[in-house]
């Protein structure tokens, strides 16, 4: 998480947020019974919460499930937690960690209902969706153009990285739009919430290799994958890891061997050579993934 900035707001009804952390409290009770409404929680469901705040949400979700685990990195904001279920039934269905939930390891967890600090949305989202054991789904506030960017299309102007690693790993759905002005203090963007449903079992497929061809096709992600793939620093670090394939195969690599010419080999042969990272599906990329790899091309 960010090193926290000094601006501040002071609410005479309560603690000072610390907007440069992300502290803006989901105060329209309409939107907090929507959201814990959507999750679909379960009495027998252990909760993760990211950033509660004041409690608004947690509260709602208390009255509903068997535990809620909140995870918040400001200690002033525990104690108004805290004060708010003493000496009621909720308090002790809630457990506080105190600390970066970016730094911790996540426990276990059915479902994960956040208004989360936004500086922390891309890493917070792949902690989840690589965590295990698997959860059953995430009802979580974005910025509007982050939630958007999670369910683009191929084809579409938000469509990039981001959108194609989430969408292998889960089912995405954009739930609602919520306004600043449901905020206290109002953030300075629109939000949406989303539902990410991580798929189980997960595709067969190493995601830290995924990622890497995904990373390099989505560079430039106008350009063709033939372009993408002749910049020195790709060509460089394939190079690395193909010799390292070859000694570990015991291949014998040829004195005039060229990475770049095996490269537009193998993107010709696959029939992805003029294709655009902007336009391709995740099954275009499974394909040219295994198209690499069985050439000894390695992305990790």
């Amino acid at each position: 998480m960010p090193k926290i900035k000094k601006k501040n707001d002071l609410s005479p009804s309560g603690p000072l947020f610390n907007t440069g952390a992300g502290q803006h409290i989901l105060k329209n009770p309409l939107v907090v019974n929507s959201i814990v409404e959507k999750a679909a929680l379960r009495r027998t469901d252990v909760v993760l919460e990211v950033g509660p705040g004041t409690g608004n949400l947690t509260v709602k979700m208390l009255e509903k499930v068997k535990k809620v685990i909140a995870c918040e990195i400001d200690p002033r904001l525990v104690g108004e937690l805290q004060k708010r279920v003493q000496g009621t039934c909720l308090a002790n269905k809630l457990e506080i960690k105190v600390g970066d939930v970016l730094k911790t390891d996540l426990p276990f967890f059915d479902a994960c209902v956040a208004n989360l600090p936004y500086q922390i949305s891309s890493p917070f989202v792949f902690k989840l969706l690589l965590h295990r054991p698997f959860f059953r789904c995430a009802i979580l506030m974005f910025q509007r153009e982050f939630a958007l960017r999670l369910v683009a299309k191929p084809g579409t102007k938000l469509y990039c990285r981001l959108s194609i690693n989430t969408q292998l790993l889960a089912r995405v759905d954009h739930l609602m739009k919520v306004g600043k002005n449901n905020f206290r203090p109002p953030p300075k963007v629109e939000s949406s919430v989303v539902r990410i449903e991580p798929k189980n079992p997960p595709p067969p497929i190493n995601f830290q290799e995924w990622d890497g061809l995904v990373r390099i096709a989505f560079v430039r992600k106008n350009k063709t994958l033939s372009a993408a793939f002749k910049s020195s620093a790709v060509e460089q670090l394939l190079d690395h890891n193909y010799r390292i394939h070859c000694s570990l195969h015991n291949t014998e690599i040829p004195e005039n061997f060229k990475i770049a010419e095996k490269i537009q080999t193998v993107l010709k042969n696959t029939g992805y050579s003029e294709k655009r990272a902007r336009s391709m599906d995740i099954d275009d990329f499974i394909k040219l993934l295994h198209g690499f790899n069985s050439e000894g091309i390695h992305f990790s």
